[in-house]
């Protein structure tokens, strides 16, 4: 196969695709939405074979424990990926959208109108549910999306793609407005992020180091985040119970995600009275704990934690752990080693946790709430494309408004400029 060629037949039938979902109507894309969940159920052993091949494969080839994780489907899986689809298709559509419509002088009207961005690559890594969620947002949204999954979900996500296909077919929306790269070839990626005049946008969802390389070559705007170095701060004025039911969740509700909390800070007032016990939930869940010298002392089985660890993403049971002497030094310490993904703090003092929205600087900021709640499902999107920490166009969860942009309108009847 001639690589180049292939991928400039796909763009150029993602930018015509692109042309006919944007004037297509909310039914029309709604009736492909409901479609493709129905296929998705119908096909749902078929899916679950295909992905029980791809996850033997991966383990054979000693895929890491997390990736393993984000790979494997399940009937659960499948039914969450179809209930997906059909709350994006119950969303309000925003393509069309007018806002801030105002009068001049001169008599003209000037407003803005949400438009699709056109065409949508996304890159991802292991989860094949994303080839999902990446069609239907992209699908309601006006969007055409180019897919390119990692080798080692080849054959769910093909298997997922053979439905959104169907249920485009089933609306009368062309079948290219959702193309998944057929090949493995890791160049594809190279044409894909380097085609401005097929690919208006790109999506990377993956390790830090393909999101990297995306950013650094790509000839398109990215749509990103590295990686979800999270915090959870116990401020002094903190609910124990709240506490320990928001840093468990946080940190051991899964492991492998990006929302998941890879750091406790504690204030020193309340250390001595909570951090033992908040320590010895996590240690007998098999976490272990990388403290500062406090730490170490209130938690003897903890061991000294290092300048990288506060800055490590581990995907993995492990935390680090620091006493700090209050909001200010948990924001300063916050703000230094923070991906800027999404940061939570636990505290009954209302101007402590009004301080901490405004001064963190994350895209999103919890109080008394866990940060796995960082995630477009849970923010009422219906899916996510992504997280992005970029603070420009998107930040946060990236729905069906992060897939549209905003043009100038004018409504006239004659006017002239003097």
């Amino acid at each position: 196969m001639d690589l180049k060629l292939y991928m400039q037949q796909v763009g150029s039938a993602a930018r015509d695709a692109s042309r006919a979902m944007a004037r297509a109507s909310t039914a029309d894309k709604n009736s492909a939405l409901m479609a493709m969940a129905r296929e998705i159920r119908a096909q749902a052993g078929g899916i679950l074979a295909a992905n029980a091949q791809d996850v033997a494969e991966a383990k054979a080839n000693g895929l890491d424990a997390a990736m393993l994780d984000r790979l494997t489907l399940t009937e659960k899986s499948i039914e969450a990926m179809a209930q997906g689809l059909e709350q994006v298709a119950t969303l309000p559509d925003p393509v069309g959208e007018m806002s801030d419509l105002k009068f001049r002088p001169s008599g003209i009207q000037v407003g803005k109108m949400r438009v699709p961005l056109g065409v949508v690559g996304i890159i991802y890594e292991a989860r094949p549910n994303v080839t999902a969620d990446a069609a239907a947002l992209c699908l309601k949204s006006g969007n055409a999306a180019i897919l390119r999954g990692g080798k080692e979900a080849l054959r769910a996500n093909q298997a997922i793609a053979a439905c959104v296909q169907a249920g485009l077919a089933t609306a009368g929306l062309p079948e290219t407005a959702v193309q998944v790269i057929n090949t493995t070839d890791r160049d594809a990626v190279g044409y894909l992020i380097a085609m401005p005049e097929f690919v208006d946008v790109i999506v990377p969802r993956g390790g830090k180091g393909l999101i990297e390389r995306i950013s650094k070559d790509a000839r398109v705007p990215v749509i990103k985040h590295l990686d979800g170095n999270c915090h959870v701060y116990v401020d002094d004025s903190a609910d124990t119970v709240k506490a320990m039911a928001i840093l468990d969740n946080s940190k051991t509700q899964r492991y492998g995600t990006c929302n998941t909390a890879e750091s406790l800070l504690i204030a020193r007032d309340v250390a001595a009275a909570q951090l033992p016990a908040l320590c010895a939930m996590l240690h007998a869940k098999g976490v272990e704990i990388r403290g500062c010298a406090e730490t170490q002392k209130l938690f003897p089985l903890a061991v000294a934690a290092t300048d990288e660890d506060y800055a490590t993403e581990y995907l993995a049971p492990i935390i680090s752990c620091k006493v700090v002497a209050g909001i200010d030094e948990a924001i300063v310490h916050i703000n230094r080693y923070s991906s800027q993904h999404t940061d939570a703090i636990v505290t009954e003092n209302h101007t402590n946790a009004m301080r901490f929205l405004r001064e963190v600087d994350s895209a999103s900021v919890m109080i008394n709430a866990s940060t796995r709640f960082a995630d477009g499902f849970e923010f009422g999107l219906g899916a996510e494309i992504g997280i992005s920490t970029d603070k420009f166009h998107a930040r946060g969860p990236v729905g069906l408004e992060g897939l549209t942009s905003q043009k100038w309108v004018v409504f006239g009847n004659g006017e002239v400029r003097r």
